[in-house]
């Protein structure tokens, strides 16, 4: 079970979640991934913890002002990246061209889909992994594990449908263990989260109750 927080704009210290995941992730055996703002990759990523940009663009090296690109982004320490969160949506034909951004260095990706039939499309292209994660439980306090378990099912069975080996993550509302065990029982391979961990007064403790029940 993967877990990935995303620490979005919130206003968190991102060296302190990201030593706490890098702890955690040692002392139980759980691969834990942190997301920060683009500024902050190289210094999460001197943490040791593994480190996810929030998006690439769909872009090569030219001329192209505000854009993410995808080897500025691993040259940061990155290893993988975040594609089409329901906070920064894409067309389809941006979300292939930032997979193919982010194959150049050999960076891993999770495309983000509200339900399975856009989970069945995302997975088409290829990625390695896709998260599920309907947009009005995004920072709520109800996981989408509880609230919708067979969107959950629904789209593990989409994904595999078109590509047996691209991993289903499951997002939107994640902040406790029980999320993590509900998610993990719906055959989703890993969880994204972002405000139990990024918004919690002591990030360390709210890792350690998500991957307890692990």
């Amino acid at each position: 079970m993967f877990v990935l927080v995303n620490l979005k704009a919130y206003p968190c210290d991102p060296i302190e979640v990201a030593e706490a995941a890098a702890t955690v992730s040692d002392e139980s055996g759980v691969d834990v991934g942190v997301a920060p703002q683009a500024a902050d990759l190289s210094a999460v990523a001197e943490t040791g913890v593994e480190t996810w940009a929030q998006h690439v663009s769909p872009v090569e090296h030219g001329s192209h002002t505000g854009s993410t690109l995808a080897e500025a982004v691993a040259d940061a320490g990155a290893t993988g990246t975040m594609i089409n969160h329901s906070e920064n949506r894409l067309k389809l034909a941006d979300i292939d061209g930032s997979l193919d951004a982010a194959a150049r260095p050999g960076l891993e990706t999770v495309v983000c889909a509200n339900n399975p039939e856009q989970i069945a499309a995302a997975a088409a292209l290829g990625p390695d992994a896709v998260a599920v994660e309907p947009p009005e439980l995004i920072g709520g306090d109800v996981s989408v594990a509880t609230a919708d378990p067979e969107i959950v099912e629904d789209a593990v069975d989409a994904a595999a449908a078109v590509d047996e080996s691209v991993d289903v993550y499951c997002g939107a509302g994640i902040s406790t263990g029980e999320d993590v065990v509900a998610a993990d029982e719906l055959g989703a391979d890993g969880v994204l989260l972002a405000s139990g961990v990024a918004k919690a007064d002591d990030p360390q403790a709210a890792l350690e109750d998500l991957v307890e029940p692990l």
